[in-house]
């Protein structure tokens, strides 16, 4: 089986349509969005870092499902691949 060359174009796109991204950038957003909120006033440098880490691990495991959603939106916006279903 051929290989694909390893460019930065081919890395990039992979990581583009890699859905763990996505879960990833969402997890750190609410990390981001949300510790603030539940902290407002940092009590010590460890209690916050570890609120970051905990609400970005919640938030990369509860967002499975929108991970895929935009890597699908993105493939079929950047690929136009067809879906399953409207092939003919």
């Amino acid at each position: 089986m051929h290989k694909r060359p390893l460019t930065p174009a081919y890395i990039f796109f992979y990581i583009l349509f890699w859905p763990d991204t996505w879960r990833i950038v969402i997890g750190v957003a609410a990390a981001f969005l949300m510790a603030p909120m539940i902290m407002p006033e940092a009590q010590r440098n460890f209690n916050l870092a570890m609120l970051y880490v905990m609400i970005a691990c919640i938030g990369y495991a509860v967002s499975s499902a929108a991970g895929r959603t935009i890597t699908r939106g993105l493939k079929k916006l950047l690929l136009k691949t067809a879906s399953p279903d409207n092939r003919r």
